[in-house]
């Protein structure tokens, strides 16, 4: 029903920047939330970032806070994962997911989502 395809990972040194897209489509409604999470291998899937669907209040995991930086931009219905100052034990695959909701807060439980993208690789090297 949703499809998400996100953009923007690649291979970059330590202390580099990335900025991350997550195009939505089938979508009838900007009411929705979106959330980034990564997964690395040997780990399960970690909560990165969230956004309300309004796009007022974020919410993001204690290792990125300072770092990373989520928006989005309703009318082209993008999501954007700016991450600066990069580090090694950032290399993951990461995915944008999306759920449908009227409530205006960030959900930064996985489980929460039923929408996820095939996620985008970015590998950290010293």
């Amino acid at each position: 029903q949703v499809q998400l395809v996100e953009a923007g990972g690649g291979l970059v040194q330590t202390g580099g920047s990335l900025r991350l897209s997550c195009a939505a489509s089938g979508l009838t409604t900007s009411n929705y939330a979106t959330g980034w999470f990564r997964q690395a291998p040997e780990k399960g899937r970690e909560f990165v970032a969230a956004i309300a669907r309004s796009g007022t209040s974020t919410t993001y995991a204690d290792s990125v806070k300072g770092r990373f930086t989520i928006s989005r931009d309703n009318a082209q219905k993008m999501v954007y994962l700016q991450m600066n100052n990069l580090q090694p034990e950032d290399t993951a695959r990461y995915y944008c997911a999306a759920r449908v909701t009227r409530r205006d807060v960030p959900y930064s439980d996985p489980t929460d989502y039923s929408s996820w993208g095939q996620g985008t690789q970015v590998t950290v090297s010293s």
